[in-house]
């Protein structure tokens, strides 16, 4: 790792002291997760059209051998939703999961200790939010190992998840709740696209702002290359991120364009909890033209290409176990 030597004063992380995370209470459990089985088996109510909608285009877009990628934020793992995600995977509904560095944490914690979501009010004034030991000593250990054998971070994760030494090997307990397992397990690519100071195990001292981001680096790559796939359609679902979905696919689909292979006629679908209004994504003087989920997930990025985008309004634990029902009942 090379050392700082520019002309301000840098904080000192060796004198960061992490705390074991058995310490920390956490708002989600295993217990709390959404089991697809019990799903199947019961009436969430009716998918509204939007859902329909997107539930039908996904089904042809597999049947046709098309992409089907889905971005994930944080939310809707820590409201337990992981577990439908890795059921599309298996299933073959989806072929590229995608999230930020907090989506890979908490999933990451769920296989770990089986819970996650610490309580930030009360850890904060403590000195202590974030600082969980084995998240950040193990995920950063195992960044620097991943990219010193040139791996993506959502698949050096995985693998260590899966019991593979990065560099060391650990135990999981529940490792079939994880999405970053499932990608390994299943060969589908799972891409975590991250920023530096935005995560928890960026606080820790042995963090490594080279290995955090020349894996995630490496998993831009893996990204644009499914997102330059969908140049004959497929489908893009953005769940839960505001930001970092909407951007990364937004420069994807302009490199993929950039060499011929622009992403024509998809549908995408953004699902979010706030109201739109949809011509707000031309008007300046609107707070919300400024939400680059709706602008570029459902309007700019299919506008350009000949696509469809369509906004589902909802709870996370609403509408995507709508969304599953939709597309395995």
């Amino acid at each position: 790792m090379t050392s700082y030597r520019g002309s301000f004063e840098l904080f000192d992380a060796s004198a960061v002291r992490p705390q074991p995370i058995d310490r920390r209470s956490n708002k989600l459990t295993v217990s709390d997760l959404v089991d697809p089985e019990a799903l199947r088996g019961r009436d969430t109510g009716e998918a509204g059209p939007e859902t329909t909608r997107v539930a039908a285009a996904v089904r042809q877009a597999r049947s046709e051998g098309r992409p089907v990628i889905l971005f994930t934020g944080a939310h809707p793992v820590k409201l337990g939703l992981g577990p439908l995600i890795v059921d599309l995977m298996a299933r073959g509904l989806v072929t590229h999961v995608a999230g930020t560095g907090a989506t890979a944490i908490h999933d990451f914690e769920l296989a770990l200790i089986g819970g996650t979501s610490e309580n930030v009010p009360n850890a904060l004034p403590e000195g202590t939010f974030g600082m969980a030991d084995e998240t950040g000593g193990l995920i950063n250990r195992a960044l620097a190992a991943g990219y010193e054998r040139g791996l993506g971070l959502g698949e050096a994760l995985g693998r260590l998840i899966g019991g593979e030494p990065m560099p060391e090997a650990r135990r999981f307990p529940h490792p079939e709740v994880s999405i970053l397992a499932a990608g390994v397990r299943l060969g589908v690519p799972v891409t975590i696209h991250v920023g530096i100071g935005t995560d928890i195990i960026d606080q820790h001292p042995d963090f490594d702002g080279a290995a955090k981001g020349g894996t995630s680096g490496f998993d831009f790559g893996i990204y644009t290359a499914s997102v330059a796939k969908l140049d004959r359609g497929g489908v893009v679902l953005n769940v839960g991120s505001a930001v970092t979905g909407p951007e990364v696919l937004l420069k994807a689909a302009a490199m993929a364009a950039n060499v011929g292979r622009p992403p024509r006629e998809i549908l995408t679908a953004d699902f979010d909890l706030r109201p739109v209004v949809p011509t707000d994504v031309d008007d300046e003087d609107s707070p919300t033209y400024y939400f680059r989920d709706h602008k570029s997930v459902v309007t700019r990025i299919p506008a350009a290409f000949g696509g469809r985008g369509i906004y589902v309004q909802g709870n996370f634990k609403q509408t995507l176990p709508a969304l599953y029902r939709a597309l395995t009942g």
